[in-house]
């Protein structure tokens, strides 16, 4: 079936000409002519919920025309973006995570949204490429903004938002936050129309999706690298999407529990292949977790070392950094990634 979507050119209103392309998701038409027809008319419904834009333009595409961004199937009916290994700092845009999507015979869910309404729309235009079916879910594998802050867009869609029982909480504690910070590191226009959604289902524990003879189990952990991590698993064919509870070339960043996240991944999991919230897939646990594992084990007994010194926090972080240096080379966006987990470590740690 042929799909166009409207594409709207906004414009902050305040910090003009900070502007950026707005793929109005949630009304696809069937031709060109419909689409340029209705345009104007869903463009000024869509502003009038977004009163810090303004219009500069529009136009209709179909996905083949607009940016999309590149997928690898992964197993049948499971296709998966590569973010960039490295942290926002060294990234020119933010797209970073990896992100994902399962094909069921009635419709899709998607799991990760990015990093902005722009990554976003080039997932969404990626899917369209390969099927028109509904997209009934998004899945959010915890609050991180690489991973959560496009899901406007989904929403707009007609996809569910989905997450962990304490996703929503913690989106409106830091979502406000995490926007204000990739606006100051990327700039307005690359941000445009990227805002906080919050989750419509959460998951407390596990929770089964049927995409049409296609079952997802969404479980959601303890606190680990995060305080509200969810896992995706796909019961036709095993494929795990870890969210960034498994970490593969980017250094892992803690968020949550260190001694949480080893004892998560003390539990091994019968699947392969793992989509790892950054890095390349792995095609069973032991690849998925095993680098990860040895260094948050020396991680954990380097901070144990520090305050078995009685070492105050100025002086435990510097000696945690240099116990480390061993795995520099085996992690993208090590120095000030290490120097991050050291110190959230021994917060943690020094209270046990």
């Amino acid at each position: 079936m042929a799909m166009f979507f409207a594409i709207l050119s906004a414009c902050l209103a305040t910090d003009f000409p900070a502007c950026g392309p707005v793929m109005l998701a949630g009304q696809p038409f069937a031709s060109q002519e419909q689409c340029e027809a209705e345009a104007p008319r869903i463009a000024a419904d869509w502003l009038a919920d977004h009163p810090a834009l303004v219009r500069d333009g529009l136009h209709c595409a179909a996905p083949g025309d607009l940016p999309a961004l590149p997928v690898q199937q992964v197993a049948e009916g499971i296709h998966v973006h590569l973010g960039q290994t490295v942290q926002f700092e060294d990234s020119p845009d933010g797209w970073i995570a990896n992100l994902g999507f399962v094909i069921g015979r009635d419709s899709i869910a998607v799991i990760d949204a990015g990093a902005s309404r722009q990554q976003a729309q080039a997932l969404l235009a990626a899917i369209r490429r390969i099927s028109d079916k509904p997209i009934t879910h998004l899945i959010i594998t915890h609050m991180h903004p690489d991973h959560a802050l496009g899901a406007a867009v989904f929403a707009e869609a007609g996809a569910t938002i989905v997450g962990h029982a304490r996703l929503g909480q913690a989106m409106q504690a830091r979502g406000p936050v995490y926007v204000d910070n990739l606006i100051r590191l990327y700039g307005p226009g690359p941000m445009i129309g990227t805002q906080v959604v919050l989750p419509d289902v959460t998951v407390a524990e596990s929770l089964d999706l049927d995409l049409g003879g296609r079952i997802l189990t969404l479980t959601a952990a303890s606190p680990a690298h995060s305080d509200n991590d969810l896992t995706v698993l796909d019961r036709a064919t095993g494929t795990l999407f870890a969210g960034d509870l498994v970490f593969r070339e980017l250094t892992p960043i803690v968020d949550g529990s260190l001694p949480g996240w080893l004892t998560w991944m003390d539990a091994a999991q019968d699947a392969g292949p793992i989509v790892p919230g950054h890095g390349p897939v792995a095609r069973n646990w032991p690849e998925a977790i095993g680098a990860q594992q040895d260094f948050l084990t020396a991680l954990d007994q380097a901070v144990r070392d520090a305050l078995d010194a009685g070492l105050p926090m100025s002086q435990a972080v510097p000696a945690i950094v240099q116990s480390l240096q061993p795995f520099a080379g085996g992690w993208n966006s090590f120095p000030d990634s290490v120097a991050r987990d050291a110190t959230a470590a021994f917060k943690e740690l020094e209270w046990e």
